[in-house]
């Protein structure tokens, strides 16, 4: 039996994998990782020269052949042919074309496309995390803003969709912002996952060339390069940590978006969307829309299910380097960066131009009695009465304001009334007294305790988010720092090479 080994002799791939697998692979590498290629290239062929494992000449042609490569192959206009395997090939066949295969191939020396493409995804990563840290500080910032501005604005809070007591737009806006920083730091976590480089490891246990890997993760503008080599080519928990914390922030932000649509509804009417943020019905001139919420919604949603495709599409994989992690996958998840800004950018837009229909929360209080709590409260620090009695009697007065269609603050009679019932005598709060404890100013008023709504602890909230998103900025502007430093120095080692003759 012939062995069909012998007679498969084809240059090219099939060309149906070709289409399907290698065409679409290599889109991707030309379009997102073109810039992390060519810096890979340079700061891995900086250390072989320094660690003297490339003799500085041969450092030195292949410098001058990569910048010529530089300026004379455009990535975005390159279409694959199937001459080479994949973008890593094309750029390898480059260097051999103008150098030959012995000084050409030298670069690839202690290396692997296995390091290499790990480094490149964290390298984009860190690019889109840092993107949608700066829209996520920026909507943190704006969320501040309002809430600060809001901080003495009543409304109504709601549980299990009804309402329940009232509170100040400065206090929901400040747990949102507490949920807000939280997810911040999950990015901030996730980042700093990416940020320990792969390269060095090569294909899974190194090399036996004395290779720099702190060396090639400095130029490169990691924080360090990640200790186990195994860990670098298998551990993929960079790519499924950071997306994770992508799914946990539109998971979370898209339940303030629902209320956002919830109080903008023409039943509860608590917030006020500007014209800039309505649209008009095409048929019914009397409706406005408040369609950005929507967007907002099913975006976040979007956002929510393209992250989470990723930590899935990682399920059950094995524990080594393989293909599910890499191209096509890395690729698909960028869509989420995508989407996922749009909501930040449009939702810091909408919260600094929220307003609360005041007229519309003080009617909706009224009619739903929801400082009652604070009238029980009340009888239990000024009458002496054990809370289970004080709230019997609250609740026998706000079962009679209710029937008659009438407000909490005129049911001073039928407060009476229940009061005497209770207890056989007479009532010490007399109606002024009553009226201020059924009024959502006193009820805001009392709760000074930490985390409540009082001005003392909203100011001194807002104070310790303040310092958050200041500690968020230095942190990031250390981080761009650090890395225009490391690019500058690759640049300068670089250019030193091209020198050598």
């Amino acid at each position: 039996m012939t062995d069909p080994r012998q007679s498969d002799d084809s240059r090219f791939p099939d060309p149906v994998y070709r289409r399907t697998v290698l065409a679409p692979l290599f889109d991707h590498a030309r379009t997102d990782h073109a810039e992390g290629f060519r810096r890979i290239d340079r700061a891995h062929l900086v250390m072989l020269a320094e660690c003297g494992i490339v003799e500085p000449a041969t450092a030195g042609k292949i410098a001058r052949a990569l910048e010529e490569i530089d300026a004379e192959v455009d990535p975005g206009a390159l279409e694959y042919t199937g001459e080479v395997e994949d973008y890593f090939f094309l750029v390898e066949a480059e260097l051999k074309a103008r150098l030959g295969p012995d000084t050409g191939g030298w670069l690839h020396t202690a290396r692997s496309r296995n390091d290499i493409d790990h480094t490149l995804f964290k390298i984009a990563l860190k690019e889109h995390l840092d993107g949608m840290l700066t829209q996520a500080r920026a909507l943190l910032e704006a969320l501040i803003g309002t809430a600060r501005r809001e901080s003495a604005t009543i409304i109504v809070a709601y549980t299990h969709g009804q309402p329940a007591q009232p509170t100040t737009l400065g206090h929901y806006l400040s747990a949102a912002i507490e949920v807000l920083i939280r997810d911040i730091e999950r990015l901030e976590a996730a980042r700093a996952t990416c940020d320990l480089c792969s390269m060095g490891a090569a294909a899974i246990t190194t090399s036996g060339f004395p290779v720099d890997r702190a060396r090639v993760a400095h130029l490169l503008g990691f924080a360090a390069p990640q200790r186990n080599s195994y860990s670098c080519i298998a551990a993929v928990d960079y790519t499924t940590g950071a997306y994770s914390a992508v799914e946990l922030l539109f998971l979370h932000l898209g339940r303030l978006i629902q209320d956002l649509q919830f109080w903008s509804a023409f039943e509860v009417g608590q917030i006020y969307v500007p014209n800039a943020f309505v649209q008009i019905s095409s048929i019914m001139p009397q409706k406005r829309n408040p369609v950005p919420i929507e967007h907002m919604r099913h975006l976040s949603s979007q956002t929510v299910g393209r992250a989470r495709m990723m930590k899935d599409i990682m399920h059950n994989t094995p524990f080594t380097d393989m293909n599910d992690s890499e191209g096509e996958s890395q690729a698909a998840g960028y869509s989420a960066f995508a989407s996922g800004g749009r909501v930040l950018d449009l939702l810091a837009a909408f919260v600094g131009a929220l307003k609360v229909d005041g007229a519309r929360v003080d009617a909706n209080i009224r009619r739903s009695c929801i400082t009652i709590t604070e009238l029980a409260d009340t009888l239990v620090r000024r009458e002496g009465l054990s809370f289970r009695q004080a709230h019997e009697i609250a609740a026998a007065t706000a079962r009679d304001v209710v029937a008659r269609g009438a407000d909490l603050p005129s049911g001073y009679a039928a407060f009476s009334a229940a009061f005497e019932e209770a207890t056989a005598r007479a009532p010490e709060l007399d109606e002024a007294a009553f009226r201020e404890a059924a009024s959502p100013e006193h009820f805001v008023a009392v709760r000074t305790r930490y985390g409540g709504p009082a001005p003392e602890p909203t100011a001194e909230a807002l104070a310790a988010y303040e310092a958050a998103l200041g500690g968020f900025a230095r942190a990031a502007s250390d981080r761009t720092d650090h890395e225009a430093a490391a690019a500058a120095e690759l640049d300068k080692k670089f250019s030193e090479l091209l020198e050598v003759r």
